[in-house]
């Protein structure tokens, strides 16, 4: 997909979601009472009071502690020399104790912008495969998908909000004419959610596109780097996951991620094919290898990333 076309289908998911979300609303305003429109915006300060402090939540989930510069010079250095190449500040650098080999950046006014990678990662990749990463993950910070990606779940969150209420005060209120109405307001409100988180999902999938771009653009021969750090990522962690069930446990922050950990096991077991050793070219070949089958299609459409034989071969396309 060519940098305009994906930046055109991002633009119009986001204009979509709001289009939509702006007309029901304008309805719902025309039906309801103003008390039943505060509770919306108590949704979206909630919300907005979460996006502040996640990174201290996240911190805490997951074992994240800013790394030492003594300690982690060459990771610094990196981080640096890369935020400069990106055009941007250069973020906290911190590591995660996760066991499986990944990455994520996040952030909020209050906490500052923050790159984490896991100390998996660095025992799993070669530096110029961790650099690939890392570049990624800049070019969320840079692209600002942290903040986008706030904003297109509030909508989902008030639209499950206002069906539910809907739907529950119909219930209550059933041998009132206004019942039926509140019940369809409810009904559609539900249906909404559902498609807009199917919008939120899709824009998700373009913005790991997007950071892919970034890598590839700004990294010499990034398209072939990160290509073979997201294949070793899928297959460590794949073979992690089916050792240590216990890691099935952070798929909670697979959407933060460089890669989808829910995916990685049945990615390894169809890439694998028995073979003890491969080179990281080799392991890049097995992967566009695979067919991209209907329930792989299927299973996209619920997934935060891409597949990771789409997302490949868009790096190919690249190189």
């Amino acid at each position: 997909m060519s940098m305009w076309k994906l930046r055109a289908s991002m633009l119009g998911t986001i204009a979509v979601i709001i289009g939509i979300s702006t007309l029901f609303f304008a309805a719902i305003l025309s039906l309801a009472g103003i008390s039943f429109m505060i509770l919306p915006f108590i949704i979206v300060l909630f919300n907005l009071v979460q996006w502040l402090i996640a990174p201290y939540l996240i911190d805490a989930m997951y074992r994240v502690k800013e790394a030492s510069r003594t300690e982690n010079l060459e990771l610094y250095k990196m981080v640096e020399n890369l935020s400069r190449k990106s055009g941007i500040k250069t973020p906290k650098v911190m590591i995660a104790h996760v066991p499986i080999p990944n990455a994520f950046a996040y952030g909020s006014p209050i906490a500052g912008s923050r790159v984490a990678v896991t100390a998996e990662l660095m025992k799993t990749l070669e530096t110029e495969e961790a650099e690939a990463v890392i570049s990624h993950e800049l070019g969320h910070l840079k692209h600002r998908d942290v903040q986008v990606m706030m904003f297109v779940s509030i909508l989902p969150a008030l639209f499950y909000y206002v069906g539910y209420s809907m739907l529950l005060s119909s219930y209550y209120r059933s041998r009132d004419e206004r019942g039926g109405g509140a019940a369809i307001i409810g009904a559609v409100s539900m249906i909404l959610y559902w498609v807009l988180t199917m919008f939120a999902l899709y824009l998700s999938r373009l913005r790991e596109y997007y950071a892919d771009r970034h890598s590839a653009i700004i990294l010499e021969e990034g398209p072939r780097k990160l290509s073979e750090a997201l294949a070793k990522i899928q297959h460590s962690t794949g073979k992690i996951r089916r050792m240590h069930r216990d890691a099935s446990g952070f798929s909670s922050l697979k959407t933060l991620f460089i890669a989808d950990p829910d995916h990685a096991e049945a990615d390894t077991i169809a890439i694998a094919r028995g073979r003890a050793l491969m080179t990281d070219q080799r392991l890049v070949e097995e992967v566009l290898k695979r067919k991209v089958t209907t329930l792989d299609r299927i299973a996209e459409l619920f997934s935060t990333h891409p597949n990771i034989v789409k997302r490949l071969r868009a790096l190919q396309e690249l190189a």
